[in-house]
C-alpha cells in the first residue's frame, strides 16, 4: 500500500475525540493548578500536582500545534478558535506561531533554510571554519544545561512576546495575545498572591523545559536527515529527518503523541488522537526506526551535521598540545 494512501485513512477529524482531548486536558490543567497553589505548604502534594500541571501545559501546546494544522477539530473555524483560546496558557501567539511552524514543515531537512527550524544546527564544515567567538556561542547554545532551562525561559517568556515574522504574519494578534497573557498572570496574582504566581511560573518553566527537550529530540539524532536542493528529498526528510520516540504508550498519551514526529511530518493532517494508531499499524513494508530513552539522552551530545558522513556528530575532540603528543610519542 502507498504510504500516503495509508496515512490518509487516519487523517480524519472527530469532534467528540477532539473535545475529550481538549477539554479533558484543560480540566486536569486547572485542577492541578488549584491543588499546587492551595496546598503549597504541603510539598508532597504540591510537587506531584505541579508535575502534572507541567505535563498538561506541554499537552496544551501540542493541541494548539494540532489546531495550527487544522487537524484537531473538524472545521477550520473550530481549530482557529480553539488555538486562540489556548494561546494565553501556552504563552504562544497562535497565528504567528502557526505560520512559523508551517514554514518549519516546508524547510525540514533543508540545509539552506535552517532558520525555519526550532533549534539551529551548524555543519561540521562551518564549525571548522568558525572563529573562537562563534564556536563559544554555539557550544553554550547547544549545551543541554543551557539549551533546556534557559531555552525554556527565553523562548516562552521572552521570544514569544514578539516571535520571528511577527511583522509579516500579524502584529495585532501578537499584541492582543500579550495582553491576554498578562491578564491571565494578573488573575492568578489577584487570586493567590505572589506565592501562587511564583509557583505557577516555576512549573510553567518546567513544562517549557520538557517541551524544549522534546523539540530537540524531534530532529536531532545521529542518523537524521539534512541535504541541499536539488538533492533534498521531502519524503525522506519527513520520515528519516524526524524521530519516533518510543517511551511507552502512557508517555504518548501525556504528550499528545508529538513524539511520533516522523508520521506527523509525513502527513500533518493526522490528529494527535489518531497518530499512535497510524504509527504502530504501519504496513510491514514500512519500517520506521524508534528511539528508546537511553539513545534519546545520548543524542544530547550530538551537535554538528557532518555533510560527508551524513550523520549528526559530537564536537570534534580537541587536539592534544604538541608537547603532550611529543611526550606520549617518547
Amino acid at each position: 500500500m502507498d504510504l500516503r494512501a495509508y496515512t490518509r485513512q487516519y487523517a480524519k477529524q472527530d469532534n467528540r475525540l477532539a473535545a475529550l482531548s481538549y477539554f479533558g486536558t484543560f480540566a486536569v490543567y486547572f485542577s492541578s493548578l488549584y491543588v499546587m497553589i492551595a496546598y503549597a505548604s504541603l510539598w508532597y502534594v504540591m510537587l506531584p500536582a505541579g508535575l502534572v500541571h507541567s505535563l498538561c501545559a506541554v499537552r496544551l501546546y501540542v493541541l494548539q500545534h494540532d489546531c495550527g494544522h487544522h487537524s484537531l477539530f473538524e472545521t477550520r473555524r473550530q481549530n482557529e478558535l480553539a488555538g486562540e483560546v489556548l494561546s494565553p496558557f501556552t504563552f504562544s501567539p497562535f497565528q504567528v506561531m502557526k505560520q512559523n511552524h508551517n514554514d518549519h514543515h516546508t524547510g525540514v531537512g533543508n540545509l539552506d533554510h535552517r532558520e525555519t527550524g526550532e533549534i539551529y544546527t551548524m555543519t561540521l564544515r562551518e564549525w571548522n571554519q568558525a572563529g573562537f567567538g562563534q564556536r563559544l556561542f554555539y557550544r553554550l547554545y547547544r549545551n543541554p544545561f543551557v539549551l533546556i532551562p534557559l531555552g525554556s525561559l527565553y523562548t516562552y517568556f521572552i521570544r514569544y512576546r514578539w516571535p520571528r515574522n511577527t511583522v509579516k504574519y500579524g502584529v495585532r494578534g501578537v499584541l492582543l495575545h500579550n495582553v491576554a497573557v498578562f491578564a491571565w498572570l494578573g488573575l492568578i496574582w489577584a487570586l493567590s498572591g505572589w506565592q501562587g504566581l511564583g509557583i505557577y511560573l516555576t512549573f510553567s518553566v518546567i513544562g517549557g523545559m520538557i517541551g524544549v527537550f522534546l523539540v530537540y529530540l524531534q530532529h536531532n539524532f545521529e542518523d537524521t536527515y539534512w541535504d541541499r536542493r536539488p538533492d533534498l528529498d521531502p519524503q525522506v526528510a519527513a520520515l528519516q529527518g524526524s524521530s519516533a520516540l518510543d517511551f511507552g504508550w502512557f508517555f504518548d498519551l501525556i504528550v499528545g503523541c508529538i513524539n511520533l514526529h516522523d508520521i506527523h511530518h509525513f502527513n500533518a493532517r493526522i490528529p494527535s488522537y489518531r497518530l499512535r494508531a497510524c504509527h504502530y499499524n504501519l504496513p510491514p513494508e514500512y519500517t520506521l526506526r524508534r528511539i528508546k530513552f537511553p539513545e534519546a539522552v545520548a543524542a544530547l551530545n550530538l551537535k554538528l551535521w557532518d555533510e560527508e558522513g551524513k550523520r549528526l556528530v559530537p564536537f570534534p575532540k580537541r587536539q592534544a598540545r604538541r608537547g603532550e603528543r611529543h611526550s606520549l610519542a617518547g
